[in-house]
């Protein structure tokens, strides 16, 4: 019988299980993560070989002429060094992890999770997925508040596959996509899409597509060719916060016309 429960716990019927249980589920990019890993013993002994905590989002990226989401790896933490679980016993390993400073804000389309899993030889490694809600930080939201004081309304956020010219250390960008409801760019504008990407201490870029409204035999054949468009870049610090949404109007305002 003994032996039978090994085979049955390396295809996965009678192993140790994990389960992460986080003291709080919504965080700041920058900010902790605390929790308790609970690892139950299954119906045999087993070696643990480690713990691993892995931190994913997923963006959306083009293959073929296809949009597909991918999923895509933001950080892994190993917990514990190696020990054996026996039959029905319970483990509490406390840990805690660094949410990275570029970890995308969970509006709109965008999901962020926390993969736990054991890594155990010869055997199928069990796993548990908790999500986590990331709050932007003070840049994005003063970001959002001041394109909604120029007349913008935020109509999407996705984070999708970055060109090289913008790319860090993910593959991926998160977009704030913005259109005029009202105000001085009502009716001269389509979109602006705003990228935020941290850039030292204090000090951000930010990334606007600008995308005019065609106008015209020369607008539509602007827009066709796409280049309507204008990609223009901003760095701000902290302290420019407080008039940022006049910093953004003069900017928009130069590639508006």
């Amino acid at each position: 019988m003994a032996l039978f429960n090994k085979v049955l716990a390396r295809i996965g019927i009678g192993a140790a299980r994990v389960d992460a249980k986080l003291v709080n589920d919504t965080f700041r990019a920058g900010e902790t993560i605390e929790g308790i890993i609970e690892v139950y013993g299954g119906n045999v002994e087993q070696k643990i070989d480690r713990i691993y905590l892995r931190l994913f989002t997923s963006y959306v990226k083009e293959m073929d002429d296809k949009k597909v989401k991918q999923d895509v790896q933001l950080n892994t933490f190993k917990i514990n060094e190696p020990f054996t679980i026996q039959p029905a016993e319970k483990r509490e390993i406390p840990f805690t992890f660094e949410l990275p400073d570029d970890t995308p804000v969970t509006l709109g389309r965008t999901r962020v999770w926390v993969a736990t899993g054991l890594d155990i030889k010869d055997a199928v490694d069990p796993s548990d997925i908790d999500y986590v809600k990331v709050l932007p930080n003070p840049m994005v939201t003063s970001t959002i508040e001041a394109m909604e004081q120029l007349g913008f309304r935020l109509r999407q956020v996705e984070c999708e596959e970055a060109p090289r010219r913008l790319r860090k250390r993910l593959p991926f960008v998160q977009e704030f996509e913005f259109v005029p409801t009202n105000g001085r760019f009502y009716g001269k504008l389509d979109e602006v899409e705003v990228i935020v990407q941290p850039n030292g201490l204090s000090q951000y870029d930010l990334f606007l597509e600008v995308d005019r409204r065609a106008r015209g035999l020369g607008g539509f054949l602007a827009e066709v060719l796409e280049t309507d468009e204008s990609l223009v870049r901003l760095t701000v610090h902290e302290q420019d916060r407080s008039k940022l949404s006049e910093l953004l109007g003069s900017t928009i305002s130069r590639y508006s016309s």
